[in-house]
Protein backbone atom coordinates (compact mmCIF):
# COMPACT_ATOMS: atom_id res chain seq x y z
CA UNK A 1 0.00 0.00 0.00
CA UNK A 2 1.83 3.58 -1.04
CA UNK A 3 2.09 5.78 1.56
CA UNK A 4 -0.95 8.49 2.06
CA UNK A 5 0.37 11.97 1.94
CA UNK A 6 -0.51 14.05 5.32
CA UNK A 7 -2.40 16.73 4.44
CA UNK A 8 -2.28 20.12 7.05
CA UNK A 9 -4.84 22.84 5.44
CA UNK A 10 -3.78 26.52 6.03
CA UNK A 11 -6.89 28.80 6.55
CA UNK A 12 -6.86 31.57 4.02
CA UNK A 13 -7.83 35.01 5.77
CA UNK A 14 -9.43 38.11 3.75
CA UNK A 15 -5.83 39.77 3.94
CA UNK A 16 -4.17 36.34 2.77
CA UNK A 17 -7.39 36.41 -0.15
CA UNK A 18 -6.85 40.24 -1.34
CA UNK A 19 -3.97 39.72 -1.63
CA UNK A 20 -4.02 36.65 -4.18
CA UNK A 21 -6.50 38.56 -6.22
CA UNK A 22 -4.61 41.31 -6.66
CA UNK A 23 -2.13 39.27 -7.60
CA UNK A 24 0.64 39.59 -4.96
CA UNK A 25 2.25 36.69 -4.18
CA UNK A 26 4.65 37.53 -1.28
CA UNK A 27 1.82 39.60 0.63
CA UNK A 28 -0.47 37.05 0.53
CA UNK A 29 2.42 34.52 2.16
CA UNK A 30 3.17 36.90 4.41
CA UNK A 31 -0.76 37.48 5.48
CA UNK A 32 -0.72 33.33 5.19
CA UNK A 33 2.28 32.36 7.10
CA UNK A 34 3.45 29.70 4.96
CA UNK A 35 5.12 29.69 1.57
CA UNK A 36 1.68 30.14 -0.82
CA UNK A 37 1.91 29.10 -4.82
CA UNK A 38 1.46 30.25 -8.06
CA UNK A 39 -1.52 27.66 -8.57
CA UNK A 40 -3.17 29.83 -5.75
CA UNK A 41 -2.38 32.61 -7.15
CA UNK A 42 -3.92 32.00 -10.81
CA UNK A 43 -7.40 30.56 -8.76
CA UNK A 44 -8.67 34.22 -8.07
CA UNK A 45 -11.76 34.08 -9.81
CA UNK A 46 -12.61 31.59 -6.45
CA UNK A 47 -10.66 34.28 -3.91
CA UNK A 48 -13.38 36.73 -5.27
CA UNK A 49 -16.28 34.76 -4.47
CA UNK A 50 -14.68 33.26 -1.23
CA UNK A 51 -13.88 36.66 0.12
CA UNK A 52 -17.30 38.14 -0.62
CA UNK A 53 -18.35 35.16 1.26
CA UNK A 54 -16.89 36.06 4.27
CA UNK A 55 -17.23 39.70 4.48
CA UNK A 56 -21.30 38.55 3.58
CA UNK A 57 -20.93 35.73 6.52
CA UNK A 58 -17.91 35.78 8.50
CA UNK A 59 -18.85 32.48 10.31
CA UNK A 60 -18.48 30.85 6.76
CA UNK A 61 -14.12 31.15 7.33
CA UNK A 62 -13.85 28.14 9.13
CA UNK A 63 -15.41 26.33 6.25
CA UNK A 64 -13.49 28.04 3.22
CA UNK A 65 -10.90 28.54 1.63
CA UNK A 66 -7.47 26.60 2.71
CA UNK A 67 -4.20 25.71 1.18
CA UNK A 68 -3.54 22.04 1.00
CA UNK A 69 -0.18 21.75 2.41
CA UNK A 70 2.21 18.43 2.39
CA UNK A 71 5.25 18.86 4.33
CA UNK A 72 8.23 18.37 1.61
CA UNK A 73 6.10 19.80 -1.41
CA UNK A 74 4.61 22.43 -0.34
CA UNK A 75 1.01 24.20 -1.10
CA UNK A 76 -0.58 20.77 -3.33
CA UNK A 77 -3.66 22.02 -4.23
CA UNK A 78 -6.37 23.84 -1.96
CA UNK A 79 -10.34 22.41 -0.76
CA UNK A 80 -12.86 22.99 1.95
CA UNK A 81 -16.14 23.14 1.77
CA UNK A 82 -18.69 25.64 -0.29
CA UNK A 83 -19.87 26.90 3.12
CA UNK A 84 -20.88 26.09 6.97
CA UNK A 85 -23.74 23.32 6.94
CA UNK A 86 -26.89 24.27 5.87
CA UNK A 87 -30.29 23.92 7.64
CA UNK A 88 -30.48 20.46 6.95
CA UNK A 89 -26.84 19.62 8.35
CA UNK A 90 -25.63 19.08 4.98
CA UNK A 91 -21.57 20.78 3.37
CA UNK A 92 -20.53 20.54 -0.27
CA UNK A 93 -16.92 19.57 -0.26
CA UNK A 94 -14.56 21.19 -2.62
CA UNK A 95 -10.56 20.24 -3.61
CA UNK A 96 -8.33 21.06 -6.20
CA UNK A 97 -5.12 19.59 -6.91
CA UNK A 98 -2.17 21.97 -9.00
CA UNK A 99 -1.59 20.21 -12.11
CA UNK A 100 2.18 19.21 -11.31
CA UNK A 101 0.96 17.55 -8.04
CA UNK A 102 -1.81 15.36 -9.58
CA UNK A 103 -1.87 11.45 -9.67
CA UNK A 104 0.37 11.09 -6.27
CA UNK A 105 -3.03 10.51 -4.00
CA UNK A 106 -3.15 14.25 -3.07
CA UNK A 107 -7.09 15.13 -3.45
CA UNK A 108 -8.26 11.62 -2.13
CA UNK A 109 -5.95 12.61 1.24
CA UNK A 110 -7.41 16.10 0.74
CA UNK A 111 -10.98 14.10 1.09
CA UNK A 112 -10.14 12.10 3.72
CA UNK A 113 -9.18 14.76 5.71
CA UNK A 114 -12.11 17.47 4.81
CA UNK A 115 -14.85 14.09 5.62
CA UNK A 116 -12.50 13.61 9.36
CA UNK A 117 -13.33 17.44 9.76
CA UNK A 118 -17.00 17.27 9.11
CA UNK A 119 -17.46 13.63 10.87
CA UNK A 120 -15.86 15.34 13.75
CA UNK A 121 -18.78 19.06 13.67
CA UNK A 122 -22.12 17.85 15.38
CA UNK A 123 -23.96 20.01 12.85
CA UNK A 124 -23.04 18.25 10.06
CA UNK A 125 -25.62 15.11 9.06
CA UNK A 126 -23.98 14.36 5.00
CA UNK A 127 -21.46 15.96 2.79
CA UNK A 128 -22.52 16.23 -0.90
CA UNK A 129 -19.86 16.68 -3.67
CA UNK A 130 -21.35 17.81 -7.09
CA UNK A 131 -18.89 16.21 -10.09
CA UNK A 132 -19.30 16.90 -14.00
CA UNK A 133 -19.88 13.62 -16.00
CA UNK A 134 -16.43 13.97 -17.77
CA UNK A 135 -14.48 14.22 -14.79
CA UNK A 136 -13.26 11.15 -14.23
CA UNK A 137 -10.51 11.34 -11.53
CA UNK A 138 -13.10 13.61 -9.25
CA UNK A 139 -15.34 10.82 -9.72
CA UNK A 140 -12.54 8.26 -9.06
CA UNK A 141 -11.33 10.15 -5.87
CA UNK A 142 -14.93 10.04 -4.07
CA UNK A 143 -14.87 6.25 -4.75
CA UNK A 144 -14.75 4.25 -1.16
CA UNK A 145 -15.70 6.97 0.67
CA UNK A 146 -19.26 6.35 0.82
CA UNK A 147 -21.05 8.80 -1.33
CA UNK A 148 -23.67 7.46 -3.85
CA UNK A 149 -25.44 9.86 -6.48
CA UNK A 150 -28.66 11.58 -5.53
CA UNK A 151 -29.59 13.17 -8.78
CA UNK A 152 -28.20 15.70 -11.24
CA UNK A 153 -28.10 19.23 -11.30
CA UNK A 154 -26.77 22.60 -13.79
CA UNK A 155 -24.10 24.48 -12.43
CA UNK A 156 -23.49 27.79 -14.32
CA UNK A 157 -19.90 27.42 -14.29
CA UNK A 158 -19.40 23.68 -14.50
CA UNK A 159 -22.51 22.69 -16.66
CA UNK A 160 -23.80 19.36 -15.79
CA UNK A 161 -22.69 17.79 -12.79
CA UNK A 162 -23.83 14.59 -10.65
CA UNK A 163 -24.56 14.92 -7.16
CA UNK A 164 -23.65 12.58 -4.58
CA UNK A 165 -24.15 12.04 -1.28
CA UNK A 166 -22.49 10.82 1.81
CA UNK A 167 -24.38 10.71 5.29
CA UNK A 168 -22.15 11.96 8.10
CA UNK A 169 -20.07 9.50 10.60
CA UNK A 170 -19.70 10.38 14.24
CA UNK A 171 -16.45 10.96 15.61
CA UNK A 172 -14.64 7.79 16.10
CA UNK A 173 -16.44 5.81 13.98
CA UNK A 174 -14.06 4.15 11.43
CA UNK A 175 -13.95 5.67 7.55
Amino acid sequence: MRNVPNIRFVQLSPETLAALIDGDLDAATKAAGTELSQYLLDEAWLWRIRLEQIRTDPSSAEWIARAAVVDGAGVVGHGGFHGPPDDEGVVEVAYSVAPEHRRRGYAKAMLRALLERADADERVSAVRASIRPDNLASRATIGGFGFRKIGEQWDPEDGLEDVFLRPAKPAGHPA
